[in-house]
C-alpha cells in the first residue's frame, strides 16, 4: 500500500474534487438570455395532441417536454438562427429551422414511424423525465468513442457515482463495477428488458460477452432503487442495456485496435437494412486478446451477434442470438501488500493452464404489437446456456478433500499429493418477460408487466490428474451440487399529470423466489434444501416543473434482495441469513439553459439486514456473511455539462457521500488459543464505499472532425472491510486520460474514425480493489491484505471504417 502523500503534492491531489465542486457552482451562475420565447404545440398527423414529446434546440442544452395538452415553451432565448428538434418514441423526429428575431409560436406535426421502433420493449423498465429518480442515458455515439476492446464497466467509468476495477489491470477480462458503493451483485442488469445477472451469485460477468458494446444502441444507468425491472439484484442500481436498433439502410463496419500489453481487437459488423420494408438482418463477429497488466493474466475472447427482425407498422419480431467464449488466466489472487512496491504485476499462480474457460450462448425472441392507439403489448422469451470450468493446480493437497482414499505403498501411508482439478458450472436459464403499455395521450400513462424465469445450475468438480494417483480414475467427480431457482415478478406503474407543472408516479412490484439447493441441515448433513421468499417493492414520486429551465423532483422506493448461493449452501436453516431491505429517498433539481445543463440529486439509502463479512464462523465452520441491523448511505450527486465556448465543452460530475454501519462486530481468529475474539465498532464506513467520486471530460474541437479530450477520474479512499481501519484500506487515486478522435467522410465510406487513447498519462500507481484477512497472532492483530493494481501509463489506438 502506498504511503499517504504529504507536502505540496498532497494539496495537488486533493485539488480535483474541490475544482469539480467549484466548477459546478460557477457554471450554474453562467448568464442567461431573458429576451425571446418560442412556444407551440406538437400534434400527430391526425391532429391529436402528443404529450411527452422532447423539444430541444440543437447544439445547446436547452430543452423541454410537451405537457398533457401537447404544449411547450422555451424562454430566455437570444436572437439568431436556431434549429428546433421534436421527437417522441414511435414517431419520426422533426427538425425545424427558425430565424428568431421576435417571440414566436410554432405547430409541429409528427408522423408515426413506418415501422415499429425497438425502443418500445425497454420503455416499461426505463426511467424518463417524470420518474423522479437519478439516471444517466449513455448513447452508442458515446460508447464508440471509448470502445477499443475494454469491457462495458470500463466504458461507463466516467458516469456519475461509478467505480470500476479490472483483475488483470488493463480493463480486459474480468472487470467489476460499483455504483454508489453497491457491488455487482446488487446491480440489476437487463438486456432488452431480459435479466442477465447470474441467478445464484447475482453477479454480472461481462467477460462472458466480449465486445458486446459494439452491438449496443443505448444504456441507461439508474442509481438507487430505480424503477421496477426484471431479474435479481435490483437493489442499489440498475443497468438497462438495449442492443442494436433498426437500421433502415444497409451498412458494413470494421473496427481494428491495438495497444499496450499486447491488447488487440478486431470486429466486423454488417446489416442488410430494411428489405421490402419488413425484413432486417444484423451480424457481428469479434475477437479480443490481451496479455494483461498482471503477469500471465491473459484474456482470449471471442464472440458473435446475429439478429433477424420482421417489422410492420404496428408490430415487430426480433430473434437475437449472441455468444461469448472466454479463456482467461486467473489473476484472482491479487498482489500481497508487501510486494506492491517491488512487484506490482505479481501473480501467485504459475501453473501454465491455471485458466478460466467458459462459453455462454444467449437466445432472445422479442415481439411487440400495437393493440390500439393507446395500448401496446411486448412479450419476450429467452434461453441462456452456460458451460465452463476453471482449472487449478493444488500442490500437496489432501486426498480426503476429494473423497479419495490414502495411498499405501509398502509401510508408508500417503495422505497428500499434487493434484489438478477442474470446477465446472453447467447451467440453463430460461423464461419470459412482458409488459402491457398504456398511453392516453393525455394525463395518464401506465405499464403492467413482469417476468418468470427458471434457472438450473449444475456444479461439479473433477480431479483430472494426481502425481500419486492410487486407486483413482481420470475425471473423478468429487462433488456434484445441483440447484434450481424460480423467479416470478409482477409490477404496475402509472404516471399521472395532476396539473400542467405537477406529475406523479406510483410503481409497485411483487417478486417471489423459490430456490432449491444442496445445503446443510441441523445435523450438519448435506441434504437438499428449499427457500421461499416473497418481496413487495413499492415506489412513488412527484415531479414539478418550475419553468422551461427548471424542474424539481422527489421519490421514495423500497427494494429487497435475497442472499446468494454461498449464504445458503454454507449454512444451516438455523444460521441462514435473512434477506436485505433498502428504503431509498431521492430528491433533486434540474436546470437547462442554452449553455448549461446542471443536476443536483440528494439521496438517503437506509438498509435493514445488509449482508457483510464479519469474520465470524457459523455452525458449519464457514466464514459466511451475516446480517447487520442498520446501515445507510447518504450523499449528493452533482452533474454539469457546459459549452464554455463554441469549440469547448465540459462534462463534469461529483458524488460526495457518507456510507456508514451503525454498529459492527468483527470476529478475529486467535491463533494463540484457537478461539475467536470479537471487537465492537460504531459508525464505521461501509467497505468499498469512497466518500468522494468525481469524473470530468473536457472536450475541445479545434477543427471539423477533430476532438481532443482530457478525461479525469478521482476516487477517494476506501476500506477493505467494515472496521474503518487505516491498515486495511485502498488509497485515493486520481487518473487522467487523453483521447484524440479524428473522423472524416470520404466518398467511398460513410465515415472513417481514428482514435488514440492515452490512459493514465501521469502514471498514477493505484489499486482499485482488494481484500483483507485479519487475525491475532503472538498477541497482536495482523491483517493480510491483497490488492489489484491497475495499469500505469498505457495506450490504445484504433480505426473504425463504416460503409
Amino acid at each position: 500500500m502506498k504511503k499517504p502523500t504529504t507536502g505540496p503534492l498532497r494539496h495537488f491531489r486533493r485539488a480535483p474534487f474541490f475544482a469539480f465542486l467549484t466548477a459546478i457552482v460557477c457554471l450554474s451562475a453562467l448568464p442567461t438570455w431573458a429576451q425571446l420565447v418560442i412556444s407551440g404545440t406538437v400534434n400527430d398527423a391526425d391532429g391529436g395532441i402528443l404529450p411527452g414529446a422532447a423539444v430541444t434546440l440543437e447544439g445547446t442544452y436547452k430543452g423541454t417536454f410537451t405537457d398533457a395538452n401537447g404544449s411547450f415553451q422555451l424562454t430566455n432565448l437570444k436572437p439568431g438562427s436556431l434549429s428546433l428538434r421534436v421527437s417522441l418514441l414511435g414517431y419520426e423526429p422533426q427538425t425545424q429551422a427558425i430565424n428568431l428575431s421576435q417571440s414566436t409560436t410554432v405547430t409541429v406535426s409528427l408522423r408515426k414511424t413506418a415501422v415499429t421502433v425497438d425502443e418500445v420493449v425497454v420503455s416499461a423498465t426505463r426511467a424518463n423525465q417524470k420518474s423522479a429518480i437519478a439516471y444517466t442515458d449513455v448513447s452508442r455515439q458515446y460508447l464508440n468513442k471509448l470502445n477499443l476492446g475494454q469491457d462495458i464497466p470500463q466504458l461507463l467509468n466516467f458516469t456519475p457515482s461509478i467505480v470500476t476495477t479490472s483483475d488483470a489491470g488493463a480493463g480486459v477480462g474480468y472487470t467489476g463495477i460499483r455504483i454508489r458503493g453497491s457491488d455487482a451483485t446488487r446491480v440489476n442488469v437487463t438486456l432488452n428488458g431480459i435479466p442477465y445477472n447470474d441467478a445464484e451469485s447475482q453477479g454480472t460477468f461481462f467477460v462472458n460477452m466480449p465486445d458486446f458494446a459494439s452491438s449496443v444502441s443505448s444504456i441507461q444507468i439508474q442509481r438507487g432503487v430505480g424503477t421496477s425491472t426484471n431479474g435479481a439484484g435490483a437493489f442499489g442500481a440498475s443497468v438497462n442495456i438495449q442492443t442494436n436498433k433498426l437500421e433502415e439502410k444497409p451498412y458494413a463496419e470494421t473496427n481494428i485496435s491495438a495497444g499496450s500489453f499486447g491488447t488487440r481487437k478486431v470486429n466486423v459488423l454488417a446489416g442488410t437494412g430494411l428489405i421490402n420494408n419488413h425484413f432486417v438482418l444484423d451480424a457481428r463477429l469479434s475477437k479480443i486478446y490481451s496479455d494483461g497488466y498482471v503477469d500471465r493474466a491473459f484474456s482470449d475472447l471471442r464472440s458473435f451477434y446475429v439478429s433477424g427482425g420482421y417489422y410492420t407498422k404496428k408490430s415487430f419480431f426480433r430473434l437475437n442470438i449472441f455468444s461469448g467464449q472466454e479463456q482467461t488466466y486467473q489473476s484472482w489472487g491479487g498482489v500481497p501488500e508487501n510486494l506492491l512496491k517491488t512487484n506490482r504485476t505479481y501473480n501467485v499462480y504459475t501453473y501454465d493452464n491455471e485458466t478460466d474457460n467458459y462459453q455462454q450462448d444467449n437466445y432472445q425472441l422479442i415481439a411487440s404489437h400495437e393493440l390500439s392507439r393507446n395500448w401496446r403489448l411486448n412479450v419476450s422469451a429467452f434461453y441462456t446456456k452456460g458451460k465452463g470450468y476453471y482449472e487449478q493446480y493444488r500442490p500437496n493437497d489432501r486426498f480426503s478433500n476429494y473423497g479419495l482414499p490414502n495411498v499405501v505403498i509398502g509401510d508408508s501411508t500417503i495422505s497428500r499429493t499434487d493434484i489438478i482439478r477442474r470446477r465446472w458450472l453447467n447451467n440453463d436459464f430460461y423464461g419470459t418477460v412482458f409488459s402491457l403499455d398504456y398511453n392516453s395521450f393525455g394525463k395518464l400513462t401506465a405499464n403492467i408487466g413482469g417476468g418468470w424465469n427458471n434457472y438450473q445450475g449444475g456444479h461439479y468438480g473433477e480431479v483430472i490428474w494426481a502425481r500419486i494417483a492410487g486407486n483413482t480414475n481420470i475425471r473423478d467427480r468429487y462433488y456434484n451440487d445441483d440447484a434450481t431457482k424460480r423467479d416470478l415478478n409482477l409490477y404496475a406503474k402509472a404516471f399521472y399529470q395532476f396539473s400542467k407543472p405537477l406529475n406523479g408516479f406510483v410503481d409497485v412490484q411483487v417478486r417471489q423466489i423459490d430456490y432449491s439447493f444442496l445445503g446443510f441441515n441441523s445435523q450438519l448433513q448435506n441434504v437438499q434444501q428449499d427457500a421461499k421468499l416473497t418481496f413487495f417493492n413499492p415506489k412513488a414520486g412527484l415531479t414539478y416543473v418550475l419553468n422551461d429551465r427548471s424542474t424539481v423532483y422527489a421519490s421514495v422506493g423500497v427494494g429487497h434482495r435475497e442472499p446468494n448461493r454461498d449464504d445458503y449452501t454454507q449454512s444451516t436453516p438455523e444460521s441462514r441469513p435473512k434477506a436485505e431491505r433498502l428504503i431509498d429517498y431521492e430528491a433533486g433539481y434540474k436546470l437547462q439553459t442554452e449553455r448549461l445543463a446542471f443536476t443536483v440529486n440528494g439521496y438517503y439509502m437506509t438498509y435493514r439486514n445488509q449482508l457483510v463479512l464479519s469474520g465470524q464462523l457459523n455452525d458449519v465452520g464457514a466464514y459466511n456473511r451475516v446480517n447487520i441491523p442498520v446501515s445507510y448511505r447518504a450523499g449528493i450527486e452533482l452533474e454539469a455539462g457546459a459549452r464554455l465556448a463554441k469549440q469547448l465543452r465540459w462534462n463534469v460530475n461529483a458524488t460526495f457521500s457518507r456510507n456508514k454501519v451503525r454498529n459492527f462486530t468483527e470476529y478475529l481468529d486467535n491463533f494463540d488459543n484457537g478461539q475467536q475474539e470479537s471487537r465492537q465498532y460504531s459508525e464505521t464506513d461501509i467497505s468499498f464505499s469512497p466518500n468522494v467520486i468525481a469524473g470530468s471530460q473536457l472536450l475541445f474541437t479545434p477543427a471539423k472532425g477533430l476532438e481532443l479530450g482530457l478525461l479525469s477520474k478521482y476516487v477517494g479512499k476506501q476500506y477493505l472491510d467494515n472496521t474503518s481501519n487505516v491498515s486495511r484500506q485502498l488509497n485515493s487515486y486520481f487518473t487522467n486520460d487523453i483521447r484524440l478522435i479524428y473522423s472524416l467522410k470520404p466518398k467511398f465510406a460513410q465515415e472513417i474514425a481514428f482514435t488514440l487513447l492515452l490512459n493514465n498519462v501521469l502514471n498514477e500507481l493505484y489499486e482499485s480493489n482488494g481484500y483483507t484477512y485479519a487475525y491475532i497472532s503472538e498477541g497482536r492483530v495482523t491483517a493480510d491484505n491483497g490488492y489489484y493494481p491497475q495499469a500505469g501509463r498505457n495506450f490504445l489506438a484504433g480505426i473504425r471504417v463504416r460503409f
